[in-house]
């Protein structure tokens, strides 16, 4: 058998970054050769293959890239135990239509609702899409902007802020911000307004959060603009873990 056309495949295959083909073209062409496959059927098989791997290997991309501190889908949540939670426009958001027309999503609640999860789940449903995500909590991008300042490179920092299709920022109010990092934060907000979508969890309603940044006009300045396009999921109930750690003490002897 004369192997250099196989050999010459093989690097045509490598040098178009075709990995499935490469991996896949010779158990798929027996697999045709024994159901009597015309050349037309086994290249659309092949290029079936190739375009699923290659969706699947973007949105791992995307998936790394998002920073996630763990990977959850909106399957995996109890809509039954949040009833404020408004499960038909979750459903609505998962399809990251949202997205395009730049509108924000704030998850209001009390802590341990989920909004962490949901805010992961919806984040999870634009990596799939093929949109650019980020996830950080308050604090950490804070304190990432802070030191970028410090270090000169703030800048391209909010380039790379303001370029995300969806930024999410976790559990904002849960630390108060001093006037330097509320005023930074308030930079991405501002430079994100019609730009890009951003997502915020908070355990705060509106009228507290001048307790976070401390200054009426900012918190009102930031307000305007995160409000102006924006869907609220509405997620006060009983804390998910206040609820599993009650009942996995229950049944437990008593000292």
């Amino acid at each position: 058998m004369n192997e250099r056309p196989q050999i010459l495949l093989e690097h045509h295959l490598k040098a178009l970054r075709l990995p499935t083909f490469l991996r896949e073209y010779d158990k798929v062409s027996r697999q045709c050769a024994g159901e009597g496959v015309g050349h037309p059927d086994f290249l659309l098989r092949l290029s079936e293959l190739e375009l699923i791997d290659r969706h699947h290997r973007m949105v791992d991309r995307r998936i790394k890239a998002a920073r996630f501190p763990t990977v959850k889908s909106l399957d995996s949540f109890d809509f039954l135990a949040i009833p404020s939670l408004n499960k038909a426009l979750v459903s609505e958001l998962a399809r990251c239509e949202y997205i395009d027309r730049k509108d924000n999503v704030i998850a209001a609640g009390n802590s341990g609702t989920g909004k962490t999860h949901i805010a992961l789940g919806l984040g999870l449903a634009a990596c799939q899409k093929g949109l650019s995500v980020g996830f950080t909590t308050a604090a950490a991008l804070v304190h990432e902007l802070m030191e970028a300042r410090d270090e000169r490179r703030l800048l391209n920092m909010q380039k790379r802020l303001a370029k995300l299709k969806l930024l999410i920022i976790d559990e904002l109010g849960f630390v108060p911000l001093s006037k330097t990092g509320a005023e930074l934060l308030f930079e991405v907000f501002s430079q994100r307004y019609e730009r890009g979508s951003t997502m915020v969890t908070t355990n705060l309603p509106f009228d507290e959060w001048t307790e976070v940044f401390g200054s009426e006009r900012l918190t009102g300045a930031l307000l305007d603009r995160l409000t102006h396009h924006v869907h609220i999921l509405e997620m006060n109930g009983e804390s998910y873990r206040l609820r599993q750690s009650r009942e996995t003490n229950q049944g437990q002897p008593v000292d």
